[in-house]
């Protein structure tokens, strides 16, 4: 299958200020978030992705230009609501260190599973839209493009985290065990027999191993040689 890079947007006027945005319009990136997205950009620059898919959110749209633009080719660039940030509900453009004194606050840390968001969504839910959001891109992308394409999802923490506990093979409640930065890369790639992940989390380093997509097939015993650098 092809080869997908989550990216998480840059950060936000509102993650400097501590603030719940969720689906709250007007939230973009302020200037180490447009910096973030920046070298995100250039990182992937070196990769030719045939798609940019992006969540609706301003931040995230902002963070897609940004690689769109350090591209060489056109690659697709659709928005899809699947991977929109999480409804929170009343949560929503709350400080998290008042969430933090809430009663459902230690349920989100240790059984995310069982969170439903008071006047919003589950996470449950959430991860399930998501999950089958990026499944069906990424199949999209490989029956166009052949197995080697590489493609790019800009999307949110919580969002991202939740693909990469599926990848893994977590069950949601562990998702808080995975950390995912602003404007961070991590990688998967969905074979035939199962997914693998390749990366998390990354800030920086070279990604230019990427831009002949990822050769999938059985794990090699002893962990294999890695990727070929072109």
């Amino acid at each position: 299958m092809a080869t997908l890079l989550l990216v998480r947007h840059g950060r936000t006027t509102a993650n400097a200020s501590g603030l719940l945005a969720g689906r709250a319009v007007g939230i973009g990136l302020d200037q180490i978030g447009c910096d973030q997205a920046a070298l995100t950009a250039d990182r992937l620059a070196a990769v030719p992705v045939v798609g940019v898919v992006s969540s609706p959110l301003e931040r995230c749209r902002q963070t897609a230009q940004f690689i769109l633009d350090r591209q060489a080719g056109t690659p697709y660039a659709p928005i899809d609501p699947d991977i929109t940030e999480c409804d929170y509900g009343q949560w929503q453009g709350r400080k998290l260190s008042d969430l933090a004194t809430e009663d459902l606050w230690p349920l989100v840390q240790s059984q995310p599973s069982a969170v439903v968001f008071p006047g919003g969504e589950s996470m449950a839910a959430m991860q399930a839209r998501s999950v089958a959001a990026i499944r069906r891109h990424d199949a999209a992308f490989e029956a166009e493009f052949g197995p080697g394409a590489v493609w790019a999802a800009v999307s949110h923490g919580d969002v991202i985290k939740s693909i990469l506990a599926d990848a893994l093979g977590m069950h949601l409640d562990l998702f808080q065990r995975i950390n995912v930065s602003p404007a961070s890369v991590s990688i998967v790639n969905y074979s035939a027999s199962r997914p693998s992940v390749y990366a998390t989390n990354t800030e920086a380093g070279d990604l230019s191993w990427l831009s002949n997509g990822i050769r999938s097939g059985d794990a090699p015993v002893g962990g294999g040689a890695g990727q070929k650098t072109p």
